[in-house]
């Protein structure tokens, strides 16, 4: 018989223990933040009704993006990301919840899309949301920013320092109105100033869509800064005291690793004011790790109410992954989980074992029992050995006839017969 496939399909992740603890102690981290922050965690479905994920009928356009299936006559499909389930959530449960809700997913997404490095079919990701009834403060953008930059901040020891960047689509959209740009151009323009810094020529690029003049005066912002449109419109000095104002707050938030970039775009056309993303200081080449903005009705296709929101997404396994691939990651603080091994000489000595197993634990030693009371003691410090557990608890017929335990220092191999609280107290020390 041909033995089946041992590895994961293309664009599903598999990690080895010790990463995998980095991952989850990185994602118990960063959590923490949120909840003292007072999110709420939400764990929405996976499936939902393709009418739900999508507005589009004809499947073929959509196939390639999302995991799509049906169920007698029901087509569902896997949530891609987390707004979608959120705002279907919140519409339908105006009536139980205290606005300004705030709430965070740590959950899989599956996109259908080409895997590639960075690029996943399941992922996890991480997503935190206010939304308010009717109207939401600019102040919770700031809110956002901060509690997501001191998330990061709660893992820099693994992954570095970081700097979040922001920009505002309503300053673009003064600035696209005051040079009398129509909306059709104004899509054009959006795109090239999203990549403005993959371009080799952005204002010959700038320039070939929309002439001299307006490309004269988009680079503008970027040689002379922002402020130096003040005074041009009403619209251009509403959106640049916004974005002091947001700046002098983050300020007060105490985020200092925070800077204006009008480069920064976000790809979804529902973002309508302050955006923003995160980059890793130390790996820039691995681009925005994390980011969001505001989004004025977004639930629109569930309610009549009007929600408004702002939010942020981590892409949580493609940062960790990326990391890892690249070694920058130290996982020997993950590499020796154990505590200590029970080894137990005899299967006569197994409830005596399992007794102290059951002591130690109680006093959270992380403890593995080894259950092959047959083997020779060889076989069973070498496991010892295998698992780094950091102290062996040898148990032998003598010591459980005394209810001692004889521990070893699998470090220095130092070795003496104790009481179970003695060797409780030599492990904690």
């Amino acid at each position: 018989m041909d033995l089946k496939p041992t590895k994961p399909m293309s664009g599903f992740i598999e990690l080895l223990p010790a990463q995998q603890r980095c991952v989850d102690e990185c994602a118990a981290r960063m959590m923490r933040v949120l909840r003292m922050a007072g999110f709420n965690h939400l764990d929405l479905p996976a499936i939902e009704r393709a009418e739900v994920l999508t507005d589009k009928d004809n499947w073929d356009e959509i196939e390639t993006q999302m995991f799509l299936f049906q169920k007698g006559e029901t087509k569902m499909g896997l949530r891609y990301d987390g707004t979608v389930g959120l705002s279907r959530y919140v519409a339908g449960h105006l009536n139980d919840l205290t606005f300004p809700f705030r709430a965070y997913q740590m959950a899989r997404n599956y996109r259908g899309e080409r895997p590639q490095r960075g690029r996943y079919r399941e992922f996890y990701q991480m997503d935190l949301d206010i939304m308010g009834i009717g109207s939401l403060s600019e102040n919770y953008d700031a809110e956002i920013v901060a509690v997501l930059a001191r998330a990061y901040e709660s893992v820099s020891e693994f992954i570095g320092q970081t700097v979040v960047k922001i920009g505002n689509r309503r300053f673009w959209n003064a600035m696209f109105e005051f040079l009398g740009v129509d909306a059709k151009l104004a899509r054009e323009l959006f795109v090239l100033i999203d990549k403005k810094d993959k371009l080799d020529d952005f204002v010959g690029a700038l320039n070939d869509v929309a002439g001299a003049r307006i490309a004269n005066e988009i680079n503008n912002v970027f040689t002379n800064g922002y402020r130096s449109f003040v005074g041009a419109s009403e619209r251009l000095d509403a959106a640049i005291a916004e974005l002091d104002s947001f700046m002098e707050l983050l300020g007060a938030m105490g985020i200092k690793n925070a800077e204006i970039d009008l480069g920064i775009m976000r790809g979804h056309a529902y973002y309508t004011g302050i955006v923003f993303e995160f980059f890793l200081t130390d790996f820039p080449e691995l681009g925005a790790i994390g980011g969001g903005g505001r989004y004025e009705d977004l639930a629109s296709k569930f309610s009549k109410t009007k929600i408004i929101g702002v939010g942020a997404a981590v892409g949580f396994s493609r940062l960790m992954v990326a990391l890892l691939d690249d070694n920058r990651i130290d996982l020997t603080p993950f590499m020796h989980p154990v505590d200590a091994a029970i080894l137990v000489m005899g299967g006569q000595c197994v409830a005596y074992g399992m007794r102290v197993l059951e002591q130690m634990r109680q006093k959270n030693i992380v403890t593995v029992p080894y259950l092959d009371a047959d083997k020779k003691f060889k076989n069973q410090i070498e496991f010892a050995d295998k698992i780094s557990a950091k102290f062996s608890v040898i148990i032998g017929e003598d010591e459980m006839k005394k209810e001692l335990v004889s521990i070893k220092n699998m470090n220095t191999g130092a070795q003496e017969t104790v009481s179970i609280d003695t060797a409780i107290e030599m492990m904690v020390a």
